[in-house]
């Protein structure tokens, strides 16, 4: 970044830092990263789980680079809750899941209901219910489940569509939005 001659940095040189970073962006993930373009220097995901009590405010990314100690903490926070097993969570959904939020203009944490699911998780719901996939992405560290009190499961569904960057699943009865990196969908549970 551009800095004043007393040490101070610039408007100017901001705007520049910003631009470059938006710019180097792009690549990544396209259309989730356009969302978060000229927001900063930063991307951030807010989000605790009724189900383990935790929750997780970090900073994921920093003037162009993902940080891997943080997505190390999301993958954990991501965990299948019901099995403690681990799968590294795919930055281009946490991306997806930061535009969504961002164009939602809310400061509410998501609520996860499910981010990596086992094998065997993923087995034990598809007996229970037919709406889980064989395949699913959840399986692969690649999609989440997500609610807001503040917001309907139609805003959140439209948000997530808006990035036009992977699978969004409205599920209005059990009052959660999927979200994943996969081919761009979209469907109704």
């Amino acid at each position: 970044m551009t800095k004043t001659t007393s040490g101070v940095i610039s408007r100017r040189g901001l705007l520049r830092g910003f631009a470059a970073t938006a710019i180097s962006a792009a690549p990544v993930y396209a259309n989730a990263a356009g969302f978060l373009r000229g927001s900063g220097d930063i991307r951030r995901i807010n989000m605790y789980s009724g189900r383990t009590g935790e929750s997780i405010d970090t900073i994921y990314w920093v003037e162009g680079e993902y940080i891997p100690e943080a997505l190390k903490e999301v993958t954990y926070f991501m965990r299948d809750w019901r099995n403690s097993k681990l799968k590294a969570i795919d930055a281009r959904t946490v991306d997806i899941m930061t535009a969504a939020h961002r164009l939602m203009e809310t400061d509410e944490p998501y609520m996860l209901l499910s981010g990596y699911r086992s094998p065997e998780t993923n087995a034990m719901l598809r007996a229970r219910s037919g709406g889980v996939a064989k395949n699913s992405l959840h399986m692969r560290g690649q999609a989440a489940d997500l609610r807001l009190k503040s917001r309907s499961v139609s805003q959140m569904a439209s948000a997530a569509k808006s990035c036009s960057a992977g699978g969004v699943g409205t599920y209005r009865g059990s009052n959660f939005v999927h979200m994943d990196c996969g081919v761009v969908r979209t469907w109704n549970g």
